[in-house]
């Protein structure tokens, strides 16, 4: 397997795959409870065929270059990942997600793991739009698009229900021009 650093804190982003799916699980049961109320994925690993279920649904993703999911790694514990959740290379557009135990969080592992998905999209992919999708009321989701630069383009009003209530998605996107003039 292989592991791109993340930084010099030890810190890891590596590919989840089936044969992993107790580790998910494990690391799933960890983090469902601060996910749960923002993520509809944290209900979907729920026991051992579920999370070999998921994982395998974005390997056949990844296969079909439609999707793909990493994980990210702190000291070689899993403590959250990140996602094309959709990627349409033909179109020029994808979706990136993400998700993070709450031990793990305040140190910066997701919005250096969405850089380098970003990166990949738009300089070897040549992805020209990369959208983040995100509750309204997820702040620190929120926060993790504005430092990666993106523009919040607008609110799907009660776009989808969840455990009963129907939640507003806020959508964000950086475009390729606009990603490679802020790294320069």
């Amino acid at each position: 397997m292989f592991a791109v650093s993340l930084g010099e804190d030890g810190a890891e982003l590596c590919p989840l795959e089936v044969w992993q799916a107790e580790e998910f699980l494990a690391h799933m049961d960890r983090a469902r409870p601060a996910l749960d109320p923002w993520i509809p994925f944290a209900s979907r690993a729920t026991d051992l065929p579920s999370a070999r279920a998921l994982l395998q649904r974005y390997a056949d993703q990844q296969a079909a270059d439609t999707g793909r999911l990493y994980g990210i790694r702190l000291d070689g514990v899993l403590v959250g990942g990140v996602m094309f959740r959709i990627f349409d290379a033909e179109e020029g557009n994808c979706e990136v997600g993400c998700w993070l135990e709450p031990d793990a969080a305040g140190r910066g592992l997701v919005t250096r793991a969405v850089h380098l998905l970003v990166d990949w999209a738009v300089d070897v992919r040549s992805m020209h739009r990369i959208e983040w999708h995100v509750s309204s009321g997820n702040a620190r989701s929120i926060a993790v698009a504005r430092r990666l630069g993106m523009t919040r383009d607008g609110v799907m009003r009660e776009s989808y229900p969840y455990h009963g209530e129907r939640h507003d998605t806020e959508i964000w996107s950086v475009l390729a021009p606009e990603w490679r003039a802020a790294r320069a």
